[in-house]
């Protein structure tokens, strides 16, 4: 199968294209390498995918229009997964533009490219961001989510709106996956992993916000990249139950699903990093801090529908997930 990946050198898209092409699909894969982060760690993901022949790396912004559509034009994928977006709460109140560029007008471009070449079936990611405000746990896919508290969290919220439109007008199947807190080998720099472990090491204090009571679903990168090919590989399809008098949020009477992929486990952060320390033989100095504008304190994922529906649940525990991190972060530093 030919498989248009955007965000390919990002942390959960070089971990998926490398999975595809280990089970010998086809990936055309997209990103513009920017310098939100360290673009040495983007390109040795990269270095990780070039060994194989069906993988084409072309460096394009999703934000370029007629690159996008000129894109799809000459490859013709058949499915598409769109990862590439700007991504961080606490970013998006520092550089609210970045986030309407590239997660408004780029997921539009991608949609548009799907919808003028005949697509079999658009994944893209959202968040467990989207929830915001609510407070019912575990967080339901068939819940409401109208009250984002970041604007990252509005634009991804935008993006699931934007996919059923045009699951519904075009005929376009769509599946949205709201990711919740992905940590593992390869990670971002800017998340709390690798802070966190960067800090340790070095002998600095870390910063803990919430004064670490605060809970997450983190989710190992691996159980992330199953629940997605798993969501590829299964077109979506219409609701015939869904009911305009009583709206389902996860579905539709157009080809459009959302699902979670969490680990449907919630774990403190405190807990979170005393299992680092342990995988580290050090101790963490902590600056405790109370809870970041536009952060949430807690998360835990309702994962029923995608089990029930694509047949797989996260199942990665935090101490499996921190030891394999450290491993790598190890070994790619050579500490």
């Amino acid at each position: 199968m030919k498989i248009l990946v955007t965000g390919t050198a990002g942390f959960i898209g070089s971990t998926l294209a490398l999975r595809l092409l280990e089970r010998g699909d086809e990936v055309i894969g997209v990103d513009n390498v920017n310098d939100y982060y360290d673009v040495n760690l983007k390109y040795a993901r990269l270095d990780r995918l070039k060994g194989f022949d069906r993988f084409t790396d072309i460096r394009l912004d999703i934000q370029d229009r007629d690159g996008m559509a000129a894109l799809f034009a000459k490859e013709k994928p058949q499915r598409v997964v769109h990862l590439a977006a700007q991504a961080g709460v606490r970013y998006s109140l520092e550089n609210p533009h970045a986030y309407i560029d590239a997660n408004m007008y780029g997921t539009l471009n991608v949609l548009e490219g799907c919808r003028y070449n005949n697509i079999e079936h658009l994944v893209f990611a959202s968040t467990s961001s989207v929830y915001g405000s609510n407070t019912k746990m575990p967080f339901s896919v068939h819940d409401n989510v109208d009250h984002p508290v970041s604007l990252y969290a509005a634009t991804k919220k935008a993006n699931e709106l934007m996919a059923h439109n045009y699951a519904h007008l075009f005929n376009l199947p769509c599946t949205g996956l709201r990711f919740f807190t992905v940590y593992g080998p390869w990670g971002r720099p800017d998340m709390a992993l690798f802070l966190f472990t960067k800090n340790i090491l070095a002998g600095k204090p870390i910063d803990v916000f919430n004064h670490g009571n605060h809970t997450r679903d983190f989710t190992y990168v691996d159980d992330i990249v199953e629940g997605v090919v798993r969501s590829l590989d299964q077109v979506a399809q219409s609701n015939p139950l869904w009911n305009g008098d009583n709206p389902d949020p996860a579905s539709a009477n157009a080809p459009y699903r959302i699902y979670n992929i969490g680990s449907n486990s919630p774990v403190q952060l405190s807990r979170y990093i005393e299992v680092l320390e342990e995988n580290l033989g050090k101790k963490a100095q902590r600056n405790l801090l109370p809870l970041q504008p536009g952060d949430v304190p807690d998360t835990y994922a309702n994962v029923d529908a995608l089990e029930n529906d694509v047949g797989y649940k996260p199942n990665t525990t935090i101490e499996v997930g921190i030891q394999k991190f450290v491993e790598w972060y190890r070994e790619y530093y050579s500490i």
